[in-house]
């Protein structure tokens, strides 16, 4: 059953249509990478999908309704590629202050950052400031904050672009634990390696057209590589 379905959208910026009618849709329990080269239009799909912008044209439904309710953005989990942080909290203050969007008691809020903050390893820097923190540090905790709420379905933007090889495979760890507990994982990358590896299916975005959907990973002959080169060449 699809939690997010993506259907006829078409989204102009700046005069220049961006998005060309895509439609793609994502069941629950899996995890779904969204591959592009650049300039493909995968921030905009993701942005039109979380309501940060608004198409001109077609629908998106998630959890089975149009939009996004005040509701199902409690059930939400979010990473941007970018991670704004706010350099003179330390990184225990900054998921308790996340923590307390989502109405947990105080001792609930404390159990839950210990635990991120070891899922995400960095239970030994949890008192030092997110100024001092390295890019790969960061990168780990704006995940432990996507997933504060224990989302069902979580969108992360470039999760492993900052990591290191530990840190990348701690990540995919994680996203596994958490597509097995019952969390749906929706994420723009372009490495790759990390998507052959623990990634159900995927479609692939080129020049705001959706140019490969639904694909098992599994059933692929031969490397990712090479099937999405040749699937960027042809629609090129």
């Amino acid at each position: 059953m699809p939690i997010l379905k993506v259907k006829d959208v078409y989204k102009t910026l700046a005069k220049k249509e961006v998005l060309h009618g895509i439609s793609f849709s994502v069941d629950e329990w899996e995890i779904y990478g969204f591959l592009w080269p650049n300039g493909a239009g995968k921030t905009t799909t993701m942005k039109s999908i979380l309501g940060l912008i608004t198409p001109e044209s077609g629908s998106i439904k998630v959890f089975g309704e149009e939009g996004l309710t005040i509701e199902s953005k409690r059930r939400i989990g979010f990473m941007p590629e970018n991670t704004y942080l706010y350099k003179y909290l330390t990184g225990r203050e900054f998921l308790s202050f996340n923590g307390t969007f989502f109405w947990l008691s105080w001792k609930e809020l404390d159990d839950k950052v210990e635990e991120l903050l070891a899922r995400v390893w960095l239970e030994k820097s949890g008192d030092k400031y997110l100024k001092t923190y390295s890019k790969g540090m960061l990168q780990r905790v704006g995940l432990a904050q996507s997933i504060i709420n224990d989302p069902e379905l979580l969108f992360l933007d470039e999760p492993m672009s900052w990591l290191d090889p530990l840190g990348r495979k701690m990540v995919k760890d994680l996203l596994v634990s958490l597509r097995d507990s019952g969390t749906t994982i929706f994420f723009n990358t372009h490495i790759l390696a990390d998507v052959e590896s623990i990634c159900d299916r995927i479609s692939i975005i080129h020049q705001g057209n959706i140019i490969v959907e639904w694909k098992k990973v599994k059933s692929l002959k031969g490397k990712l590589e090479d099937f999405f080169i040749e699937q960027v060449e042809e629609n090129s």
